[in-house]
């Protein structure tokens, strides 16, 4: 095969990839560069495909070029984060991983994929000022935004955790107990089980209550923007940085939750664990050190075992984070709370539709006690929010205004017979699947690169099967 053809079907398999892909050889010439890539850099792919990378970039001084260093100085760069102006001044910001190509020691090429981060940074870089500025125009006040710049609905407290069955009541127990002391908590528990509830009871029962209730979502962000969220930047310390605080000297004198922080990529677990330990943090980029008072308040929707076995967790860093365990029981295992907890949903939600429902049928609870709630809690709550909303101007909720998707109930084709009959061998199968995939969708919360990373699937490939299901 000619060295024109292997060329082909680099190009042809980096289109595929769905990243910006940048290759050159060891004279500098650009000898791959796809769509994804002229697309984020705004340049055309004949402007850069056969010509020297330095000419085509020229604007981009050469110490900040990872080509450049890698094919020069042997340099690789893994996962690195770049906010540079394009050929048309307009800012871009990437994750950038570049890698020499040696062979006999020789350095004959060198590859870079990239990442368009823009809108994401732009939007991390909002929801540090807001949270800045309203800090800054008073000592605190929590009622204008959370983390993710939406406008605060409400703040919860122990009354806001319903249920009487004794499992529950013992985990509010131990909570409450947990709200007089500053000690970390570790909260586990299935999706939608109330572990953001039970963490503001905590925050608000305890000396803290006045100071900031901050929350992060560890798998909202990629590694390079979830450091600087948490610890902030400093001036300098990369391409396009600024002096701005983080999380930690934000929430300084309060709490701040990390949920799912099993989703913290592995390396930025061990700053956060030496952030623990010392009770300072040091800015991406930075060189001082800056004393923090958090409380730290953490979630995982998986059980630990698991989690460490898998190398998701550190163990150094759940054993600093579990001094305080809460397990929140799911809703399956605790269906005498069904009736208290509808009881609370139809209150909720009669002034926001509008209706003067007073009661639930024993038709309808025992409806409602029939079901396993692979989403729990929140799950529960829609159900009953739909019914209201679709009821009569009856004053009853009956079992006629339940409606429970059949999906995700006992009758999965996970444990029902294969007949001949109904369906051939091939539509069986694929009946498992499409299940399978609906249940870890639901536990992801729709997240389709968590759900492909549970089913060892390409993401995709799963965005196919998505498509193809109809889900």
């Amino acid at each position: 095969m000619r060295a024109k053809d292997y060329q082909a079907i680099l190009q042809t398999a980096s289109e595929i990839m769905g990243e910006g892909m940048h290759i050159v050889d060891s004279s500098g010439k650009s000898i791959v560069y796809n769509e994804e890539m002229a697309k984020l850099e705004k340049i055309s792919v004949k402007d850069v495909l056969g010509k020297p990378f330095r000419e085509a970039f020229s604007f981009i001084p050469e110490s900040q070029s990872t080509l450049y260093r890698a094919l020069k100085l042997n340099e690789a760069t893994i996962n690195k984060e770049q906010t540079y102006l394009n050929v048309y001044g307009k800012q871009v910001t990437t994750i950038n991983s570049t890698m020499p190509i040696e062979v006999d020691g020789k350095v004959v090429a060198a590859i870079e994929v990239a990442k368009d981060i823009t809108n994401i940074k732009n939007m991390s870089d909002t929801i540090l000022e807001l949270q800045e500025s309203s800090m800054a125009h008073d000592e605190y006040d929590e009622s204008k935004v959370d983390i993710n710049g939406n406008p605060k609905i409400k703040k919860y407290t122990f009354d806001s955790l319903v249920g009487n069955s004794p499992q529950f009541r013992e985990v509010v127990s131990l909570a409450g107990r947990a709200s007089k002391t500053d000690a970390t908590v570790l909260i586990s528990g299935e999706t939608g089980t109330g572990k953001e509830l039970f963490a503001q009871s905590i925050h608000y029962g305890g000396a803290r209550k006045n100071k900031p209730f901050l929350a992060q979502n560890c798998a909202a962000l990629p590694e390079s923007l979830l450091e600087g969220i948490l610890f902030g930047t400093a001036k300098g310390g990369f391409t396009g940085a600024v002096d701005r605080a983080g999380l930690f000297e934000q929430a300084s004198g309060g709490t701040l939750l990390l949920d799912e922080v099993s989703a913290m990529p592995y390396e930025l677990q061990g700053k956060l664990l030496r952030v623990l330990q010392e009770d300072y943090i040091r800015r991406v980029g930075g060189e001082k050190d800056i004393p923090v008072d958090v409380r730290i308040i953490a979630t995982i929707n998986e059980p630990t075992e698991k989690l460490i076995e898998e190398g998701a967790l550190r163990k150094d860093l759940y054993y600093r984070l579990n001094i305080v365990n809460l397990h929140i029981p799911p809703l399956r295992e605790r269906k005498e709370d069904i009736p208290v907890l509808a009881e609370r949903f139809i209150q909720k939600n009669n002034a926001r539709y509008g209706k003067e429902i007073w009661m639930i049928s024993d038709k309808a609870l025992e409806k409602l006690q029939q079901y396993d709630y692979p989403g729990n809690v929140r799950e529960l709550e829609n159900i009953i929010m739909a019914a209201i909303s679709l009821a009569d101007n009856s004053h009853v909720l009956t079992d006629k205004d339940i409606n429970i998707s059949r999906s995700y109930s006992q009758t999965s084709p996970l444990v029902s017979e294969f007949s001949r009959e109904s369906s051939t061998l091939s539509e069986y199968l694929e009946g498992i699947e499409k299940t399978v995939i609906q249940q870890h969708l639901v536990k992801n919360e729709g997240n389709v690169s968590k759900t492909a990373k549970d089913l060892g699937m390409i993401r995709q490939n799963l965005q196919h099967k998505i498509k193809k299901y109809g889900l």
